[in-house]
């Protein structure tokens, strides 16, 4: 028994020591092998891999994914024109150089994000400095990312790094300034909407002051062509009556006291005080003219 279990722990052992010599290299990480303390392979390539036992060698993995590094804070910066604009960025980067990388930043990638922030800041500080706020909203925004870019790939190969994109995620005014510009462009959309409404106020002034002339134009045409109507009618009347008055003078002016009365006494309360001599009431009194006037009347009454 003392000689099955010795065999089995020396098969143990022997296990350990060949797992401890054996690690696998994922095709996402970069193996680093050490010994006593010091870089002595860096292997790429994935697969099965040997190396010695501890503590002879050991070995850390990095990632060799592509990194996002986005601002960790927002800070003004001042333009040409002295304005303060808030810059969001992120920057993309993987690791290069294994030996560089954990020289200069250990095994944590937070080590390099640490460091690498505030170059990234700088760069910007000095690439917008130099731009208009128009070009930093607008036309020279490509620029500015392609500037920083250039600017920080010295330090990238010091890091051990590799800069693949520099981009602005926002670009905007600090809030004091936001506030400004939201209310001066309210003040100017305030003052083009009045302008738009005197323009309209003038518009329908001129157009109801032309639909008025018109109005005055097509009654006046209308009364005139009313009172041609009217006096053609009336001559033509005039004509008739002095035709028909022609034929029988006595019966016109019979025809004529009669209309008179009837005019004169239209209404009940109508009070005329008179001679009873005046010619008014000659017709009546059966003056001259009268006596004939219903032997003219009969003819033509038949």
């Amino acid at each position: 028994m003392n000689r099955i279990g010795l065999i089995a722990i020396s098969v143990l052992l022997l296990l350990m020591l060949a797992a401890s010599t054996l690690f696998i290299v994922d095709q996402r990480q970069v193996a680093v092998v050490y010994a006593l303390g010091e870089i002595r392979e860096v292997i790429t390539e994935p697969g099965l891999k040997v190396k010695l036992p501890p503590p002879f060698q050991n070995v850390v993995f990095l990632d060799k994914r592509i990194q996002t590094l986005d601002s960790p804070e927002t800070r003004p910066i001042f333009t040409a024109e002295k304005k303060s604009l808030i810059v969001d960025w992120l920057v993309k980067w993987r690791i290069s150089e294994p030996r560089q990388f954990i020289r200069n930043n250990g095994t944590d990638l937070r080590n390099l994000e640490n460091r690498l922030a505030p170059v990234v800041q700088a760069a910007f500080n000095e690439v917008v400095t130099r731009r208009t706020v128009s070009g930093m909203l607008a036309t020279e925004r490509e620029a500015v990312m392609q500037d920083v870019r250039a600017r920080l790939a010295d330090d990238a190969k010091a890091f051990g790094i590799e800069i693949l994109d520099v981009r602005t995620k926002r670009v905007d005014f600090v809030a004091d300034i936001t506030d400004s510009v939201y209310r001066r462009m309210q003040s100017e959309r305030n003052r083009v909407a009045n302008e738009l409404r005197a323009q309209g106020g003038a518009e329908a002034e001129k157009i109801r002051a032309d639909a008025d002339r018109q109005r005055e134009v097509i009654i006046a045409e209308a009364y005139r062509d009313a009172q041609k109507v009217r006096g053609e009618g009336d001559a033509k009347a005039s004509a008739l009556y002095a035709d028909a008055f022609g034929r029988d003078p006595q019966f016109a002016q019979f025809y004529r006291s009669l209309e008179a009365y009837r005019a004169s006494f239209r209404s009940k309360n109508d009070v005329m005080v008179l001679d009873p001599n005046n010619d008014f009431f000659r017709t009546m009194r059966g003056g001259s003219g009268v006596s004939n006037a219903p032997a003219a009347a009969a003819p033509a009454r038949r």
